[in-house]
């Protein structure tokens, strides 16, 4: 897999304040050499417009995913699973050679669900 670059250009426009909190995910979607993909995955941040998460697969700026959040078994009040549609406009190394980081953009419903920064916990 081609890793992401320091310098890869980012079409990412930030207009929220992302939160680090780590929710597991599940990410479909088609990589670079168009084989389809499923992955279970977390996320590294996230906000009402997008999130960040690491995965494995050769992505690429611009693309096109699903995402899915199941509920929290901690809620309060009872939750449903949150999918959505998103555009990859961020790439960055992983913490390994086999990971990038990716910055995702939803194009679909955003992201309502209340939780708490694990940088204050």
């Amino acid at each position: 897999m081609p890793s992401a670059s320091a310098t890869t250009p980012s079409l990412e426009r930030r207009r929220e304040r992302r939160v680090p909190v780590k929710l597991p995910m599940l990410v479909r979607g088609t990589d670079r050499s168009g084989e389809s993909f499923e992955e279970m995955t977390s996320s590294e941040n996230l906000c009402r417009g997008g999130a960040a998460f690491t995965t494995r697969y050769a992505v690429y700026l611009g693309m096109k995913i699903e995402i899915s959040i199941p509920p929290s078994a901690s809620a309060a009040e009872p939750e449903t699973e949150f999918s959505t549609h998103g555009r990859i406009v961020h790439l960055k190394p992983g913490r390994s050679d086999r990971e990038v980081i990716v910055g995702v953009e939803f194009t679909g419903p955003r992201f309502h669900r209340m939780f708490i920064s694990e940088s204050t916990t």
